[in-house]
């Protein structure tokens, strides 16, 4: 029953429109309540325990990181560097959508703001070529979503907060399923667009290539930093979040000179509005963890999938479809703080590395974004591109498969993330 009381609860308060935040307060003041033992205090105090977290500093640095990147030239840098290498191949703007992303990915780790860098740009070049616009439009949000997979990920901190999981791991097991799924983007698109009578750039000299690779190191030089130094020990993530926005502001000022001083208070607008959004819900959403935990709903779950306890990538196919059906519905970070204190228990209980369902769950919630009716990446490129959101749900939909075909291989073949991130750790 106590579950009823907690869905019924929180699906009530989203369907006559309260903000996902406060849907999860008002979920754990009826759940409180049901249970006898309402107290105004323990959710303050729950709250300030929810943001009082030092990893959780690195959420507002990454994001600022991300800020700065666009605002600096970083993204531009590196959508030119991606046209130089494989601009010329046939169908090569969809292959530069998904190289780029690839590397912004690594930088920024913001699916939206990744995929309104990719959008503003390419969709206008895409069009102007003779590419499918919707397509291209279904390409770039496709590819927009591997930002929160591979590291630096706010996600993976987000989920390693909630799950008390080693983040550094998380990080490091993210890099192969995320260039996994930008391999399966690139073998979709040749797929569905390898007869499209495009127009194709013309092949860049090595001199141009060697120019464009000479502007971009700046650019390319950030994720090694992170990365490296997270592998090296020398950083924590939340230490080369820091590092990534100072990086960041001061290649954007002082290097490429794009970012003035004058815009700066923009930029940290933006990024603060973010971050805002974000902690909040972080800390609505332990009140409810805390209470998933003292209701016992965890096991209350677990008696009704018992059978497959003992089955685990069985479990496993479950939990993901569970996913994603809730991910139509939700976005990336409430789908994250809702479900990780309800399954955390269960995989524990099967036996399952927690990292490696880590990573599968922020890559399903990843492909959320690509669904309606919520879709957020869908509706950033609809808005930026100036496309239609009924033509690029239909745009991403050979994408969006492909996407879910790596989710399902992944389960049947855990070694694919398991083996690569013991050796990365």
């Amino acid at each position: 029953m106590t579950l009823v009381v907690f869905i019924v609860s929180l699906l009530g308060a989203m369907a006559i429109g309260a903000p996902v935040a406060f849907a999860l307060m008002f979920c754990g003041v009826i759940l409180m309540s049901y249970m006898g033992m309402f107290n105004t205090q323990i959710i303050a105090q729950n709250m300030m325990i929810g943001a009082d977290t030092f990893t959780l500093l690195a959420i507002p640095f990454f994001v600022l990181a991300g800020e700065l990147m666009n605002a600096g030239g970083l993204s531009k840098r590196i959508i030119d560097f991606s046209i130089a290498c494989v601009g010329h191949i046939r169908g090569g703007l969809g292959f530069v959508a998904i190289f780029a992303a690839i590397i912004m990915a690594s930088i920024s780790g913001s699916a939206a703001a990744d995929t309104a860098a990719l959008a503003a740009i390419l969709i206008p070049m895409m069009a102007k070529a003779g590419y499918n616009v919707p397509r291209s439009a279904g390409l770039i949000a496709a590819g927009g979503v591997i930002a929160p997979v591979i590291p630096p990920s706010m996600a993976f901190i987000v989920f390693g907060v909630a799950a008390n999981v080693s983040i550094s791991k998380l990080f490091m097991a993210g890099i192969v399923p995320g260039v996994l799924m930008g391999l399966v983007l690139m073998f979709t698109w040749v797929v569905v667009a390898g007869k499209d009578n495009v127009e194709t750039l013309p092949k860049a000299s090595w001199g141009e290539r060697g120019r464009a690779s000479a502007r971009a190191v700046w650019a390319l030089g950030m994720p090694v930093i992170i990365l490296g130094g997270i592998k090296l020990g020398v950083v924590t993530p939340t230490e080369a979040a820091v590092v990534a926005a100072f990086y960041a502001l001061f290649v954007g000022l002082f290097v490429y000179r794009e970012l003035k001083i004058t815009e700066l208070h923009l930029v940290l607008l933006s990024a603060a509005r973010t971050t805002a959004a974000i902690m909040f819900l972080v800390c609505a959403a332990l009140v409810s963890a805390w209470l998933i935990t003292a209701a016992n709903i965890p096991a209350e779950i677990t008696s009704y999938i018992e059978p497959l306890i003992d089955r685990p990538k069985l479990l496993m196919l479950a939990i993901m479809i569970l996913i994603l059906i809730v991910g139509t519905a939700l976005d990336l970070t409430p789908t994250i703080l809702i479900l990780t204190p309800v399954l955390l228990p269960i995989i524990t209980k099967a036996g399952i590395d927690p990292v490696y369902f880590g990573v599968m769950f922020i890559m399903n919630c990843c492909i959320g974004l690509l669904t309606p009716p919520v879709g957020v990446v869908l509706n950033v490129v609809s808005g930026v591109g100036k496309v239609p959101l009924g033509r690029v749900i239909v745009g991403v939909l050979p994408f969006l498969i492909a996407e879910v075909a790596v989710l399902l291989l992944l389960v049947l073949f855990p070694q694919i993330i398991l083996v690569p991130a013991s050796w990365f750790y």
